[in-house]
């Protein structure tokens, strides 16, 4: 898949820009606090329905304006045209395809499929669990889109469950034929959700050991031997660990043993006023050989280890449907120069890359090169190649 087309109407700092894309490389080069990351912050908000770096829709309105609107239009790899269209209005956002007006705005998102890169990844490695939860149900809803709904009623019955049991603590007193009836709903649910995280883990796990090898190889300060570990903790203390070829896990059983699990810890649920079982307290285990690669793994291995993930979710997400597009932010200037090379390498095999860079120097990669200035993008009119970078900017 690849962006022909790009425009904002009012989305953070740009009034309006319109953008025709090629396939292959786009750069845009500027100083920091200029736009570039609102660019790809706005196709990732086509895919994922949210922002990668703040969670009201509203930040994403430029300030003053009453609405925001993001609309691309994409090729499809059997050369279908799909166009998407986001209207973000405070309390009633709006979402249409190829002209129509969805009733449910989940419908229109995962339609344009990408993958991100940015600084923001470390937190794959260095964060808390919940970034490795998202990670895995954003690649899973970016391979089948119907994954997210399921989400949403396993997050829905949670909420249910919870206040129930927040009440039952208050007051003493817990009405069974209720709870009964939201536990049932998020048993199957939660089932489901685990059953597709672990399958993706499985996925997982040869992509990010080839994309980190390919990543590192030749390194001489890495021990290539030294490879992920992927492993997917589930909060009842049982860990299944990735290998290739696994056969997808029944959901039916998972949610006998959720459901059992849970049956064990009703009186403690009840005391803390909280579930405890389940896929919203998992954990994604990442290791570089057997050791945790949060607190153990140098800089550079992290980095190495959270650029793998996000390429293997490439290649995951690409083996049903569409090869998404790519966008990497700022992730060159994060790198050395042998990891940048090796990146670059990876990139010329994609259909269609967007890159943001403060200097174009630093990205060793060709294509078309945009600047991108005070909330405006436009050619630039000298060839950077030869100058060393937007100088003028």
């Amino acid at each position: 898949m690849r962006l022909t087309t790009l425009q904002l109407l009012d989305v953070r700092n740009y009034e309006r820009v319109d953008l025709t894309l090629q396939p292959g490389a786009t750069l845009f080069v500027g100083p920091n606090a200029q736009g570039k990351t609102n660019l790809l912050e706005a196709v990732g908000y086509l895919t994922l329905g949210r922002s990668h770096r703040v969670s009201s829709d509203q930040a994403l309105v430029r300030a003053g304006t009453a609405a925001a609107v993001i609309r691309a239009e994409a090729r499809t790899d059997d050369g279908q045209r799909v166009e998407v269209s986001v209207e973000l209005r405070q309390g009633r956002n709006r979402i249409q395809v190829n002209g129509q007006p969805m009733q449910r705005m989940a419908d229109g998102f995962g339609l344009i499929r990408s993958v991100m890169l940015a600084p923001e990844d470390l937190s794959l490695v260095r964060g808390d669990p919940s970034d490795r939860r998202r990670f895995l149900d954003d690649l899973l809803g970016g391979r089948r889109a119907t994954f997210l709904g399921v989400r949403s009623d396993m997050d829905r019955a949670l909420a249910q469950r919870n206040a129930l049991l927040k009440d039952g603590r208050a007051s003493g007193r817990l009405p069974l034929d209720v709870f009964d009836v939201w536990t049932d709903t998020y048993v199957n649910s939660a089932a489901t959700v685990l059953a597709a995280r672990l399958a993706g883990v499985h996925a997982l796990t040869d992509p990010v050991r080839e994309a980190y090898r390919d990543l590192v190889a030749a390194s001489p300060e890495q021990d290539v031997s030294r490879l992920p570990v992927l492993r997917y903790e589930i909060s009842n203390g049982r860990s299944v660990e990735g290998r290739t070829g696994t056969a997808v896990p029944d959901p039916a059983a998972l949610a006998q043993e959720l459901r059992a699990s849970l049956d064990e810890r009703r009186a403690d649920e009840l005391r803390r006023g909280t579930t405890l079982i389940g896929p919203h307290r998992d954990e994604l285990f990442l290791g570089i050989g057997e050791l945790p690669a949060k607190g153990y793994a140098s800089h550079g291995e992290q980095w190495s280890l959270a650029l793998s993930l996000k390429l293997a979710a490439h290649a995951v997400i690409g083996e049903v449907g569409d090869e998404p597009i790519v966008l990497l932010d700022d992730v060159f200037a994060e790198l050395d120069e042998f990891r940048r090379g090796r990146l670059a390498a990876r990139c010329a095999a994609f259909d269609q890359v967007l890159v943001t860079s403060a200097m174009g120097t630093e990205v060793p990669l060709e294509g078309m090169r945009f600047a991108v200035h005070g909330g405006t993008v436009t050619r630039p009119p000298t060839d950077w190649s030869a100058t060393g970078g937007p100088a003028e900017l």
